[in-house]
């Protein structure tokens, strides 16, 4: 399987470098453009299987960057842009983005992004397969977790949260996305039950929560995935 192709669209240099080079590192093949015109440009040329697309461009808004790809693929969309209120995430949304990223941003919570975003649309890279360490080895295509050799037999909610934690390991996850993951973006469940969930699974995995190997607790946030050295 081919790496997941990423173009990264944005006119700060810096920016492209440093999310250029975080998402290399994490397996995907990526690609950039500074303008909406060198955006359509590669969209067309290069078939990306994700965009992650500043708003704010030199020749014309990425908003119409946005519509003009959406009359002609349903290629995924992270939009980035420095407006933060609702009716603007809401205009972004509207126009077929996937996500919406408010800068300043985290470049590992962008990878997780990008990962969760993809995995949605059915698009994995070779190295998302499998997730292995030495006693705890998750298998996305046959949604099987061993742990130490042994098949832990996790439920649906509790592997598609696993994997979510995995897929942003660095990152916190909320409690509203392990939601979303696990249920669908129009779940209705309290996001409590995440607790519980999250109990459960810390049980299946042998994981003590005052001594965590592989699930922390991020007080008042939800949760991270933090593998020990010896795990």
């Amino acid at each position: 399987m081919c790496a997941a192709k990423v173009l990264v669209v944005d006119d700060e240099r810096k920016i492209r470098d440093v999310v250029g080079s975080y998402l290399e590192h994490e397996g995907y093949a990526v690609s950039f453009a500074g303008t909406g015109r060198q955006a359509l440009d590669a969209v067309t040329r290069e078939h990306p299987d994700l965009i992650v697309l500043d708003l704010k461009l030199p020749d014309f808004d990425g908003e119409d960057v946005a519509r003009s790809v959406r009359e002609v693929s349903d290629t995924p969309i992270i939009m980035l842009t420095a407006k933060s209120c609702e009716e603007d995430r809401l205009a972004g949304l509207k126009l077929g983005a996937d996500d919406y990223l408010v800068k300043p941003f985290s470049v590992r919570e962008l990878s997780a992004r990008v990962a969760a975003v993809l995995r949605r649309a059915g698009v994995r890279s070779s190295s998302e397969d499998a997730f292995d360490s030495n006693l705890l080895r998750v298998d996305r295509a046959s949604r099987e977790v061993w742990l130490d050799g042994t098949n832990i037999g996790c439920t649906h909610t509790q592997f598609e949260m696993l994997i979510a934690l995995i897929d942003a390991r660095g990152a916190t996850v909320g409690r509203e996305q392990l939601l979303a993951r696990s249920r669908g973006y129009e779940a209705e469940a309290d996001v409590r039950t995440v607790d519980a969930h999250v109990k459960n699974l810390r049980r299946r995995l042998g994981d003590d929560r005052s001594h965590p190997r592989y699930i922390l607790t991020v007080v008042g946030v939800g949760y991270r995935f933090g593998l020990k050295p010896d795990a």
